[in-house]
């Protein structure tokens, strides 16, 4: 079993925090179709990274903070992103081996899960579906993985979280 560095799991929080701040920035009303999930892209990240330290639990706090913040229906992000964390989980070693061009399929699926979710609920509390523009979100989210993936790798890395 590896030990925990002392002091360093608030990069990922940090990171998590970053994740909320570009979720709720103001965007001109042209993109905001096109915000990705930033959220969720982090929290599959840190999943699939470190699975014995995020799962479930901590998609579901992170789910009920994003709802809290975004105004959303309580719950809504949080059963969407607890689902992502548990599907990371399962599939994490089959995903972290492949090239990052084959991962943002899997990642792409993900997304929709949550998208799907998101909208179930939505849909259950009586408001009106949303347009087919509220599915360029995941491939936004799809095309931003091999960043996204660079980036918190490199500060993984940088910061020897583990």
């Amino acid at each position: 079993m590896i030990a925990q560095q002392p002091g360093r799991s608030y990069i990922v929080y940090l990171t998590l925090a970053v994740g909320f701040v570009l979720t709720v920035i103001p965007l001109p009303e042209w993109a905001i179709n096109y915000r990705p999930q930033w959220v969720t892209l982090i929290l599959i990240y840190w999943c699939m990274a470190l699975p014995e330290r995020f799962g479930v639990g901590v998609g579901w706090f992170t789910g009920i903070l994003l709802d809290v913040l975004t105004g959303t229906l309580l719950g809504q992000h949080a059963l969407g992103l607890a689902l992502v964390a548990y599907l990371t989980l399962k599939l994490h070693r089959r995903v972290r081996v492949l090239p990052l061009r084959q991962q943002i399929f899997t990642i792409f699926v993900l997304l929709l899960v949550e998208r799907l979710l998101a909208i179930w609920a939505t849909g259950a509390a009586g408001y009106p579906a949303p347009t087919l523009w509220y599915w360029a979100t995941p491939v936004v989210g799809m095309l931003l993985w091999p960043w996204i993936y660079i980036v918190l790798r490199d500060i993984r890395r940088r910061f020897r979280v583990r």
